[in-house]
């Protein structure tokens, strides 16, 4: 035999050798990755109860998904949430013989061979489903045997799937868990994203531009690449004419479909993340809550519930169309009145002291205590030269504007100073029959500026606003509102109260002390419930919620020297508009699990009455006045908001702060407006008083919310009580509108007079 045919005989065996090796090797294979000698594979349990991270979901009173909470943004649907369309695009594009293969498609797997790999994997719906399911990355790259044993694991889960599940469920359980973009996974949370849509509004085209996402979630994003997107979501609407005849559900022509390539992609694009989004400084507030609760309470299984991926259903007493008209009025105002902050200072520093000196070294300051300044530290210990020559190079930097974010060439150092100038709020709503919490608004924009203004820790200085307190201890011990007091300062021995104008003489009663917010009038009332008045009216406001704030008992604290927050200041109000009755404020109502199990409900327990409902009922009769003759008239002249609506003004020293609570049947709010650090403040009175810079807030959401036909406000007048009124509380005398100028009274802000 020749050399030449002895060589072809040998190769002939050698092939025959691996041949028969492959055909063992490859069940011999199978046997030790399915009964996990290769690494671990899932058990049946894990199968029929397949462990994903979802996303928990936070919903308003009228049933609106505020966010979510995740780490990879998912949540699960049933198959008959899904548009059948959705289905079609699917099984058309990425595994037509999916109702007729158990879980490998046996034909696409030897094309896949053959050409190898040239035109596409060979994997069906359900392998990408086994590698959602049960494929973790530990982010190293897998070698040839590894990549291979990853593989036949999914083969194997994937036959383990279709003898457990049928194809409706795994086509749908793939449509839950298969990843749409960076932040979304899962069908719910990408129509959201991409369209703000639930899935069953997805039309036939949107569902094509989705399914063709999943070939490249980056190279098909309609948002990043929108043309890449259209010629995609073409090819899927191809496949589903070509696939026509086995489509589930028949909604179009095959002209129909045709004709909708020629459709432009209609994107509704909602990015969402733990920065943005409706209440968003609500939803990180209340996170602290929902993972205390996790941590106190277990799963059946023993294990504690887990915020990020249990999926739970978390509703809330926030109410989605009250908390759109608090951000727009936020947005609104805050955008104009920074302007007008702005050019009032021009090029001038606004740190000052209490006598009005630029604080030279502030800037520094405040930016020693940023993460820029402490990771300079870490790379050059104490060489603070070096430091300061870093923090003064201007380098590329994204900055926030009220008209967006801007990308722009700034240091370190002047880029504190201009973040430093932006004024911020805290808003919220309070139902004051029931306490809860219908819109929560903690500042400008979360992302750049994420302290939370309204929170019960966020106290500033209230000024005017705590003085319908004193009023109110007044009353209920019994002084009539009719009494005159004299415009002079009463006769402490270490104190002497002052009006800010120097005006002083003649007599006032309580509603036009009140209404005109003269310091000297709130300081005679104090003066009149004797010498252990200051620790009784500390007493009076514990008593209706505001319980963290430090107050000393010293007379002055008739004039708002504390700090206390919104929060606390607009559960403190509703007590005059829920008939003398505290309700501790409240913002959750239940918990649910995945499934819609009720874990935990939640209802106000702690209800105190503070005063009797006529007392109540003389005190909203005051703050009325305020709104109708008093500081607050704006509200009326310059805004137009009609209805019964009492409020308060407040302005404290140097103009750091500005409030304005605003009193209504329906609603109770506490609006803060000011800068972040107190040394920075309005440069005047015009600006930084309540009455321009806190009040333009509440009337344009009470304008809203008015307007809203979807909502019952409807600014009745507070309920008269029953009985004959034993207080005389029509005295007859307001100051007249002609008294008040356009930015309210000049006494409104604080003057300690020490």
């Amino acid at each position: 035999m020749s050399k030449k045919a002895t060589d072809s005989n040998n190769l002939i065996k050698k092939f025959w050798k691996i041949f028969a090796y492959t055909l063992l090797f490859i069940p011999v294979f199978f046997i030790l990755v399915n009964f996990g000698i290769l690494g671990s594979m899932p058990d049946i349990e894990e199968l029929e109860n397949p462990r994903s991270a979802l996303a928990s979901e936070l919903y308003s009173e009228d049933g609106v998904m505020l966010g979510q909470y995740f780490i990879q943004k998912r949540s699960y649907l049933g198959y008959n949430d899904i548009p059948k369309e959705m289905f079609d695009a699917l099984i058309s594009t990425e595994d037509e013989r999916f109702y007729e293969h158990s879980g490998i498609d046996a034909k696409r797997l030897v094309g896949a061979v053959v050409r190898l790999g040239a035109s596409g994997g060979a994997s069906t719906i359900t392998q990408q489903l086994a590698k959602n399911l049960f494929h973790y990355d530990n982010g190293i790259r897998p070698n040839v045997f590894i990549r291979l044993t990853q593989k036949l694991k999914e083969w194997v889960i994937a036959l383990r799937l279709e003898r457990r599940y049928t194809k409706e469920e795994i086509a749908t359980m793939y449509l839950n868990t298969v990843q749409f973009s960076g932040n979304s996974y899962g069908i719910k949370s990408a129509a959201k994203e991409f369209f703000n849509k639930e899935p069953s509004e997805l039309k036939v085209e949107e569902c094509a531009v989705m399914v063709g996402m999943l070939k490249a979630i980056t190279i098909f994003n309609p948002k990043r690449n929108p043309n890449n997107s259209l010629e995609r979501r073409n090819v899927v609407i191809g496949q589903m004419i070509r696939n026509y005849d086995n489509l589930k559900v028949k909604t179009l022509s095959k002209e129909d479909l045709e004709n909708l390539k020629k459709t432009p992609i209609a994107l509704n694009y909602q990015y969402e993340d733990h920065n943005n989004g409706p209440a968003v400084y609500f939803r990180e507030w209340l996170k602290k809550d929902l993972m205390k609760w996790c941590k106190e309470h277990k799963k059946p299984n023993g294990e504690n519930y887990n915020l990020y991926k249990d999926g739970l259903k978390i509703y809330t007493t926030i109410n989605s169309r009250l908390q759109s008209h608090a951000e727009e009025a936020v947005q609104s105002h805050l955008s104009e009145l920074q302007g007008q902050f702005d050019k009032s200072w021009g090029n001038k520093e606004p740190w000052r002291d209490e006598n009005w000196k630029v604080l030279p070294n502030y800037p520094v300051q405040e930016l020693k205590k940023t993460p820029r300044y402490a990771a300079l530290r870490e790379m050059y210990g104490k060489d603070t030269a070096s430091i300061m020559k870093v923090c003064r190079t201007k380098t590329k930097m994204t900055i926030f504007t009220w008209k967006g974010d801007a990308d722009t060439m700034m240091s370190p150092l002047d880029s504190v100073k201009y973040m430093k100038r932006f004024l911020h709020t805290g808003f919220i709503a309070i139902q004051p029959t029931t306490g809860q919490v219908k819109a929560w608004v903690g500042g400008i924009n979360h992302h750049y500026f994420q302290y939370d203004h309204v929170n019960k820790s966020a106290g500033r200085q209230v000024g005017s606003t705590f003085k319908p307190f004193v009023y109110a201890m007044a009353i209920d011990n019994k002084l009539s509102p009719c009494i005159q007091f004299p415009n002079t300062p009463p006769p402490y021995p270490n104190w002497r109260v002052g009006n800010s104008d120097g005006s002083y003489g003649g007599t006032m009663n309580m509603y036009r002390g009140l209404a005109t917010s003269t310091n000297c009038i709130v300081a005679q009332i104090m003066y009149a419930m004797g010498e252990h008045a200051p620790s009784n009216v500390i007493e009076f406001v514990r008593k209706m919620g505001i319980d963290s704030a430090k107050m000393d008992p010293y007379p002055s604290i008739c004039l708002g020297v504390t700090d206390i927050s919104p929060f606390d200041m607009a559960g403190a109000f509703s007590t005059f508009a829920n008939k003398g009755y505290w309700i501790e404020p409240s913002y959750l109502t239940r918990i649910e699990d995945k499934n819609g199990n009720i874990l935990a409900e939640f209802a106000p327990t702690n209800i105190k009455q503070i005063m009797t409902e006529e007392k109540a009922y003389v005190m909203c009769q005051l703050l009325e006045g305020v709104v109708n003759h008093g500081t607050g008239s704006r509200l009326r002249g310059k805004y137009g908001v009609t209805g019964w609506v009492g409020g308060k003004t407040g302005t404290t020293q140097s103009n750091s702060d500005g409030w304005f609570m605003g009193v209504t049947k329906d609603l109770v709010c506490a609006t803060w407006v000011g800068c972040d650090s107190r040394k920075v403040r309005f440069r005047s009175t015009a600006y930084g008083q309540g009455a321009h810079s806190a009040l333009p807030i509440f009337a344009k959401f009470i304008n809203k919310a008015k307007a809203d036909p979807k909502l019952d406000i409807k600014l009745q007048p507070i309920d008269r009580p029953q009985e004959q009124l034993s207080i005389e509380f029509n005295c007859g005398e307001y100051v007249g509108d002609d008294d008040v100028d356009e930015f309210g009274s000049p006494d409104e802000g604080l003057d300690l007079g020490i």
